[in-house]
Formats: C-alpha cells, structure tokens, sequence
C-alpha cells in the first residue's frame, strides 16, 4: 500500500500503515441503501437550504491530502503526505499528522482552524478516536485524544480536559458510541463521554460492550477470568463470578455459563431457566429464541416450548412476529409457528425506526411489507432508505418515487425539505425546478442525480458526468468519463473519490 496515500491514527502514537483506507462510511450504490439509526431527529441545522450550511471534507490531490468546504473552496492545501482527518464535518478543526518518521513509524500532529491557525496548541499529539461497528465508521463525537508526559487524557474540541493524561493508553471501545477504554499497568479500565466521567475503573483484563447500546452495560473480566455486567451508572448488574456472558440482554434477563451451564438469569442472579436449550440467541421480553440441534425455536420463560426449533433462522420483529428461515428461504410467522408471509423471500429485514419489513427477492428486487403484512410496494428497487429524514426513494420501471415511512407517497419537494433544486424528468430528459415549481435547468440531461447534501447536482450528457450549483449554473460540463464508478457525486469541481473505502473527494 503506497505511502503517498495518506494514514489514519492508530490506538497509541504511531503511524497505522494497516489501516490507510479503513471505512469512514458504507459504500454507496444504487440499490444499497442508506440507512441511520442513529438520530430519529432532524438536525436544526438541517432547516436551513442545503447551500446555506457550511460543512468540511477531507480532498486528495497529486498524492496530497488537503480539505475543502462544501462551497468547493480549498480551506487546507493539498500538501500534506498524510490524510488531514476532519473529526466532525461541521466544525472547522483539522488534524493534520507532521514529522513523520517512516523507520521507527512515529509522528506529531498539529490541529488548525480554517483560517489555518494552529488551535489546541497547549496539548500533544492531538488525535481523533476511531470507532466501527464493522459495516460504517466514525469519530467519537466532541472528544480527542492527548499525551501528555507519556501518558494520556481526553479533552473537547474548545480544548476543554475531560479526562486528565493520568493513563497508559486509551481507545474507543469498537462499536459502542461513547464508550472510552482506558488502560493503566495491562488493566483496563472505562470513560463515558456522555456522562463525562470513569464509571469503571482500570482493574479488569477485559472490558466489552453487552450490547449495541451502550445503555445496557458492559461486560467485565477480572483476573480470575470471571465475567460480570456492569452498569453506565457504576452500579453492579451481575457479579464477576460467571465463566461467560454472551452479548445480549433484554427485559433484565441476560445469558451466563456458570459450572459449564449455560443459564438464561435476571438482574439479581436468579436462575430463570438452566435447560431445554443448547444456546440463546435472542431476548423477546419474557421469550427467548434457542436453538437445539441448530435449529431455531422459541421458549417461555417457563420453559414452554411457543414455536418448535425446526428452523433454520429466527429473529423477532416486533410483538409475537418472527423472521424465519426454513429450506433455503425466508417469510414471516407468529407464536404458534402460523405462517403470515410465505417462505418465497431470499431474505427479510425488520425496519424497527419504519415499522415496516424489508424482503428481498431472488431477481434482486425488493417487496415492502407493512407491519399489518401487506405488500405496499412489489419488485421494487430501494435506492435509498433514510430513517433520519423519514423517507424512503424507490426505482420502478426506470421511474423514482418517494414514499414517508408510513409508505404514503410523497413528491420530492415534500420529502427533500431542505433542497433547493428538485429533479425532473420530461421527455426521456432530466432538468431541475425549484421550490416554487419553476424550472430552472431544462431537461436537457440523459441522467441526473438529486440534488446533495451539498448543494449539488451531479447531470449526464452523452455518458458524461458533469456537475450544477444550487442555483442552477454550470460549474463544470459532463466531460468526466465515470463508468467504472460505483457512486457518483461532486463538490464543486471535486468529485467523489472512485474507491469509496475513502471519504473523501478528488479531482
């Protein structure tokens, strides 16, 4: 892997020649979908037009690394042999890496403004804290890492200390949000960003996430190799005296082997069930999906069998409904194992945030499944799926609609509320219009793109890619030959890189 292409930050510091390209974002494709779970909210930034908001990438050129605004303007040159990582794409602090020494793989870093005046200057090697679920990742929010004497502490991005340079090391725990390990003496240790203090100190050989959300605790190993749960608030959910934990949890119930047992317990250590069952893979309030023989069933908590393990999958959806597998292929049943969608799908998806199901067929294709099991849209394409913004965009027949998440269908103008351009199609063409319905861009395009987060829209001409402002105006001419790309967009004249394993844009 070349050099030239720049580096991202490693947990202690030094350069991290394994981890040049590693994921910022899911790749983006037509028929992927992007879907966030993280904020069911829209932001209030996020009322103003698209072109109005002032935002920060990370741009590559003539093997540099630089940044520019969402206006396409350079705000940090491309002279930079290392990735300048911007934590967070609305504030204007850059991390930029200096003196790099290849053969003994060490570095500094420098934090500038957009002005390019160095900030947070009263700290050392400033870095930003990694974190991935192992399909999207992403920088711990509001909070960088510094050294300081040879160990190490927290501080926000106003240069405010959260957590003084008292520690070994320090990481973000992997796939968990807020969630800060913390290392003294090969013992481990964890800060809460949200609460913005230790809740577990640094005596455990292990720490990991119980679940996702970081809410449900986190398991602990001591140095007699036993497992305990503790919670966000520093209270003890279970004692470390078990010989494992597995990662789920719900209703207070969680998973243990105690003695070579495996044991389904509540929060006070009380055996619920202790048989029946050769694993546990999910917690549905007071049912648990087992399997035996490694087919899949379904429990009580009184050890009643409510669905036979005879499949080959089962996930639940919400109340009594499961997502099963059986020879192959996958519908949808109830408690009593009664089929409620057949099993004709290759896979289907619950969309908890949507409340509706997601059941991809065989050409590909994808039907939507309401929570009242009625197919609403068939063999359709989901080109996007966006639980933040509440809409979905599907292609049909060469045609894209949009559709809230109650499966209504929406116009563009109503769903994209904060564009300023809105697609059109007429005659086989596409041009824009703006908000008032006036058309701005005639249709004079092959293919067009709607309008990003940018402000800007990506047009085809004679199998070309060009790129329009977000008023309309040319910036610059389909000339760019983009076949062999994946995703298409622009910032100004920048384009998106063509390996989206880089956030990043080019030109």
């Amino acid at each position: 892997m070349s050099r030239s292409r720049g580096r991202r930050y490693d947990e202690t510091p030094k350069l991290n020649l394994k981890k040049v390209f590693a994921t910022i974002i899911a790749i983006i494709v037509l028929i992927m979908i992007i879907v966030s779970l993280k904020n069911l909210f829209i932001n209030t930034d996020n009322t103003k037009d698209v072109s109005s908001l002032t935002t920060y990438v990370s741009v590559y050129e003539n093997n540099k690394w630089g940044v520019i605004d969402n206006k396409g303007n350079i705000i940090v040159d491309c002279n930079h042999d290392e990735m300048v990582v911007v934590p967070d794409k609305n504030k204007a602090l850059f991390i930029c890496i200096e003196n790099p020494n290849y053969s003994n793989d060490t570095y500094t870093t420098k934090i500038i403004n957009e002005k390019g005046e160095k900030i947070l200057t009263e700290y050392n090697m400033v870095q930003p804290l990694e974190n991935t679920d192992g399909l999207t990742s992403w920088y711990e929010s509001n909070v960088l890492k510094f050294e300081k004497d040879g160990k190490y502490g927290l501080i926000n991005f106003d240069g405010k200390i959260i957590l003084d340079a008292i520690y070994d090391n320090l990481y973000a725990l992997q796939g968990s949000e807020k969630s800060i390990i913390i290392e003294n003496a090969g013992k481990k240790g964890l800060v809460s960003t949200a609460m913005g203090e230790v809740i577990i100190p640094a005596e455990y050989q292990e720490i990991k996430s119980l679940t996702k959300n970081y809410d449900d605790g986190y398991i602990v190993k001591d140095d007699s190799n036993k497992y305990g749960v503790i919670s966000p608030d520093k209270s003890i959910i279970l004692e470390t005296k078990y010989d494992d934990i597995k990662n789920i949890t719900g209703n207070d119930y969680y998973v243990v082997s105690e003695n070579g047992v495996l044991e389904i317990i509540n929060g006070k250590g009380e055996v619920i069930l202790n048989s029946g069952f050769e694993t546990v893979e999910e917690i549905n309030a007071d049912y648990f999906i087992i399997t035996i023989g490694g087919k899949y069933g379904v429990i009580s908590k009184t050890g009643e069998t409510k669905i036979e393990p005879k499949y080959d999958f089962l996930k639940n959806s919400f109340s009594n409904n499961y997502i099963a597998k059986l020879n192959g292929k996958t519908g949808i049943i109830n408690e009593p194992s009664n089929q409620i969608i057949g099993f004709s799908y290759e896979n289907i998806s619950y969309i908890k945030e949507a409340n509706f199901f997601k059941a991809e067929n065989a050409d590909f294709t994808t039907d939507i499944i309401d929570s009242s099991f009625n197919i609403v849209l068939n063999n359709i394409i989901v080109s996007e799926l966006n639980i933040d913004n509440g809409y979905l965009r599907i292609r049909n027949s060469n045609e894209y609609k949009y559709y809230n998440l109650k499966l209504e269908e929406k116009t563009n103008k109503e769903i994209l509320t904060t564009n300023t351009l809105f697609l059109v199609k007429e005659n086989g063409k596409y041009g824009y219009e703006n908000k008032a319905g006036k058309r701005v861009v005639d249709c004079i395009y092959d293919d067009a793109k709607e309008q990003n987060e940018f402000g800007y829209c990506a047009v085809n001409k004679d199998g070309k890619w060009g790129v329009l402002g977000a008023n309309g105006s040319v910036i610059e001419d389909p000339n760019n030959d983009f076949n062999d790309y994946l995703y298409i967009d622009f910032i100004g004249s920048w384009h998106k890189h063509k390996d989206l394993k880089l956030n990043v844009y080019t030109k």
